[in-house]
C-alpha cells in the first residue's frame, strides 16, 4: 500500500512539474520577486536598525527565512483550481491513493522553494554575504528553512480548501503578510517599541531567521533559537497537516 501511494504521489508531483513547463513566467517570477526584495531592503529601504555588525550578513537570513513564508499563493491557486474545476473529483474515480494530489502538489512546491533557495543564496553571496559558519551550518541551516516552509504550506493548502474558490485565495493569502513583515526579517526586535518586539521575538518565523543567523555565524543569531526553529514548525505542522487531510477526506465523500 505504501509503495502504491508514493508512485500515485509521484505521479502527481510529475503533473505540476509539467505545469512548470506550460507556465514558465510563473516560475520566473517566483524565483524572481524574493531578489528583488533582497536587493530592494538591502540598497534601497534598509539601514539595519539595531543591527550589529554588517547589515548584508543580517539580511540574507532573514530575506531567506520570508522566502519560505512567501509565495504560497501558487499552491492555494492550484489546490482551489483543481477543487473548482472538479479535477480532484476526477481522481477520485480512478485507482489512486487518496491525499496524492496533496502530497504532489507539496512535493512540487518544496522542489521550487529549493531552488528559490539556491537562487536567494547565490545572489546573497554576490552582494557579499559571508558563510562563516562552515558547510555544516549551511546545510543545517538550509533543512531549518525548508522545515518552515514545509509547515507554511500545508497551513495554505489548508486555507486553500477552506476557502474553496481561487477568487478567495487572495483575500486568505493576506494573512501571510502579518507573519513576514512582524519579524526580525529586515530589523532587531531591540530597535523596535517593547510590545512590538516581543510579537517579533515570538514570529515562527523570527525563531527560523534568528537560528539560521547563528548556523552561519552571522549577526543576530542566537543559540537558543535553533531548537525553537524545529519545535515551532514540527507544532504547526501537528495542528494543520491532520486538518487538512481531513479536510480533503470530508471533500473526497
Amino acid at each position: 500500500m505504501s509503495t502504491y501511494a508514493l508512485t500515485d504521489s509521484w505521479t502527481m508531483t510529475r503533473r505540476e512539474l509539467a505545469h512548470w513547463a506550460r507556465q514558465p513566467v510563473r516560475v520566473v517570477i517566483g524565483l524572481v520577486f524574493p531578489v528583488m526584495l533582497l536587493l530592494m531592503f538591502g540598497y534601497l529601504v534598509g539601514g539595519g536598525r539595531g543591527v550589529d555588525g554588517d547589515y548584508v550578513d543580517y539580511l540574507v537570513p532573514g530575506m531567506l527565512a520570508l522566502t519560505m513564508a512567501f509565495g504560497l499563493e501558487a499552491t492555494m491557486i492550484a489546490v482551489t483550481q483543481d477543487l473548482d474545476k472538479g479535477v480532484i473529483d476526477r481522481f477520485r474515480s480512478m485507482p489512486m491513493a487518496n491525499g496524492a494530489v496533496l502530497v504532489g502538489r507539496s512535493a512540487a512546491d518544496m522542489l521550487q522553494s529549493a531552488l528559490s533557495l539556491a537562487v536567494l543564496t547565490g545572489v546573497g553571496l554576490a552582494i557579499g554575504w559571508r558563510v562563516h559558519g562552515g558547510p555544516a551550518g549551511l546545510l543545517a541551516a538550509v533543512g531549518l528553512l525548508l522545515l518552515f516552509r514545509f509547515a507554511m504550506l500545508w497551513i495554505g493548502i489548508h486555507l486553500a480548501m477552506v476557502a474553496g474558490k481561487p477568487e478567495m485565495v487572495q483575500a486568505v493569502q493576506i494573512l501571510v503578510w502579518p507573519v513576514g513583515f512582524l519579524s526580525n526579517a529586515f530589523a532587531t526586535p531591540d530597535s523596535m517599541p517593547g510590545w512590538l518586539g516581543t510579537v517579533v521575538e515570538w514570529n515562527p518565523m523570527s525563531r527560523t531567521a534568528t537560528a539560521v543567523r547563528d548556523l552561519v555565524g552571522g549577526p543576530g543569531g542566537e543559540p537558543g533559537h535553533v531548537w525553537a526553529a524545529v519545535v515551532w514548525p514540527l507544532v504547526l505542522l501537528a495542528v494543520f497537516f491532520p486538518l487538512a487531510v481531513r479536510r480533503f477526506a470530508r471533500l473526497s465523500r
